[in-house]
């Protein structure tokens, strides 16, 4: 393995309550040789910052956004009325609308580990905004089965060169709980 450039980059934004998990995702990615940014989401427009590529690099072959889902929108802290900025959506929840309004990241591939972040409606929003690719869970996932899935996945495509049908493919068929994330292509 060349040690001088990094196998691939990748930027993980840790949505609430998802620290751990994350770090334990970038250990094991920079392990397998990758170069990993963490942003630290703590309020809608960090997520935005994100999403509309404002706080990203420019190199950046996957964006994962690990957050807690609920019925297809990312989950996100409750802020105090006086707390939220001009313009920053006031919800605890992050949607397909939400998506459309602020995404802007042609082309790069996006896995959202978290419950019910694979429902079609959030995948559609993603890829009519420019997303290469869309990759999560379409159901209430256990954890474990996240951390799992991402680390086969990230071992597959970096390690054993597989192309990302392939590392979808052997991560999904783990077990019961990975077989829940689907891959959506634009």
């Amino acid at each position: 393995m060349n040690m001088s450039k990094p196998e691939l980059y990748i930027n993980i934004a840790v949505g609430p309550d998802c620290d751990f998990e994350s770090m334990a995702i970038r250990a094991a990615l920079e392990s397998f040789g990758a170069s990993v940014t963490l942003h630290l989401i703590g309020r809608p427009n960090d997520l935005i910052d994100v999403l509309s590529g404002n706080d990203l690099h420019n190199k950046m072959d996957y964006l994962i956004l690990n957050f807690h889902g609920d019925e297809g929108r990312f989950c996100l802290p409750e802020l105090g009325e006086d707390v939220y900025e001009d313009n920053e959506p006031k919800s605890i929840y992050f949607g397909p609308q939400d998506v459309r309004s602020y995404c802007q990241l042609q082309g790069v591939k996006i896995i959202a580990a978290g419950c019910t972040l694979g429902w079609q409606q959030l995948a559609s929003a993603f890829l009519e905004s420019g997303c290469h690719s869309y990759l999560a869970p379409d159901d209430y996932i256990e954890g474990n089965a996240n951390l799992m899935f991402l680390i086969r996945f990230f071992y597959e495509v970096i390690t054993n060169q597989k192309n990302q049908q392939e590392a979808f493919e052997l991560a999904q068929a783990i077990d019961s709980e990975t077989a829940l994330y689907k891959l959506y292509l634009a």
